[in-house]
């Protein structure tokens, strides 16, 4: 018996699987940010004050780096007692 339609036809679900679950670490990641910028985006009379880990991850974020992104912004949020969005 030839396996290799049934080992291409796996590869295939893994890749759009995978792409699928990179999407939705984006949007997460996204939605992180967002919240990150409005409720802590901490500012004074002279513009913004940065938290240099935050801007780090909110730019891996951007890059497609989620696994760098998102547990940074998690826990700044969290530490400020915010309650994160749903992630999909």
């Amino acid at each position: 018996m030839n396996r290799k339609p049934l080992l291409l036809l796996g590869l295939c679900l893994a890749s759009m699987a995978g792409a699928e679950a990179r999407a939705d670490d984006m949007a997460y990641c996204a939605s992180l940010s967002d919240m990150y910028k409005r409720y802590l985006g901490q500012s004074s009379n002279r513009g913004p004050i940065p938290d240099a880990a935050a801007s780090n991850a909110m730019t891996e974020c951007q890059k497609g780096n989620t696994a760098a992104g998102i547990p940074v912004l998690e826990k700044r949020l969290t530490d400020a007692r915010f309650t994160l969005p749903k992630r999909n």
